[in-house]
């Protein structure tokens, strides 16, 4: 019997597994029950796909792209998105890259979800009780019709205060007077790291890459997940269908300046 527990225990894969990943990104408090069960389908179709036990550090985005073009290859293309999605976030939670890096998001030929009702989000503009951090976020998205990742992206050290704008890869996110007057009380004298910070700090066992950690407050750069659940559970009674609004919802008009390249930066 010993002979036989050593030998299952030389044959256990080193490192994490896919199985025990799945759970631990599905287990965490930012994530609500319907996010759960929606992540949830992707991962189980991967599980029961790829393996339980298979090394997680061996993943790649070729075995990911095998088992969408099994699973959902003639998928609704608001489906196939939704499960692209999920790897994408699941991918870079466990630091694997961009697992959806073979799968093209497909055209959705529905038409647009309208934006929440003005008055609505006037109301969530000037609510004391949201923080500030959320409400910064909400109306920089709002006013610079940017999106979600590329506004977590943004940088202290990059924010071009006077001019109300911030490179974000090869375009500028550009804000409007809102935004400019919550930016100043949300950095509270930061001059590096990330813009958005989470509530708390890190464990020992995720410490983030360097440029997603803010060196004042040791924080890290707030999630895409974390930043869409605090959204929809401040909009839920804001929706009618009390789900709660996404936050690509709140994409409108774009500030009054246009996006240019970096190249014509003055």
């Amino acid at each position: 019997m010993e002979r036989r527990a050593d030998a299952l225990t030389d044959t256990a894969p080193p490192g994490p597994t896919l199985g025990r990943a799945a759970r631990d990104f599905l287990a965490r408090d930012a994530l609500d029950a319907a996010t759960v069960r929606s992540y949830g389908q992707t991962l189980r179709r991967l599980c029961l796909t790829l393996g339980d036990r298979l090394p997680l550090a061996s993943l790649t985005a070729d075995q990911v792209a095998g088992v969408f073009a099994t699973a959902w290859g003639g998928a609704a293309a608001r489906t196939w998105n939704r499960h692209r999605s999920t790897v994408r976030s699941f991918g870079s939670w466990a630091r694997l890259g961009d697992l959806a890096a073979g799968l093209e998001r497909r055209p959705e030929n529905g038409s647009p979800v309208p934006a929440p009702d003005p008055a609505r989000l006037d109301a969530l503009w000037n609510d004391p009780d949201l923080p500030l951090r959320e409400r910064t976020l909400w109306r920089l998205l709002h006013e610079s019709g940017a999106g979600v990742k590329a506004v977590l992206s943004l940088n202290v050290e990059d924010l071009d205060l006077e001019d109300r704008r911030a490179p974000a890869g090869r375009t500028w996110v550009s804000w409007r007077s809102g935004t400019a007057r919550l930016l100043p009380a949300l950095l509270a004298g930061r001059t590096r790291g990330p813009v958005f910070l989470s509530d708390r700090r890190p464990g020992p066992g995720r410490t983030p890459a360097p440029a997603d950690l803010c060196p004042q407050t040791g924080r890290r750069r707030l999630s895409y997940e974390r930043a869409e659940y605090l959204f929809k559970e401040a909009t839920r009674a804001l929706d009618p269908e009390a789900g709660g609004y996404t936050l690509g919802r709140l994409r409108g008009r774009p500030a009054e300046r246009a996006p240019q390249m970096l190249s014509d930066r003055a």
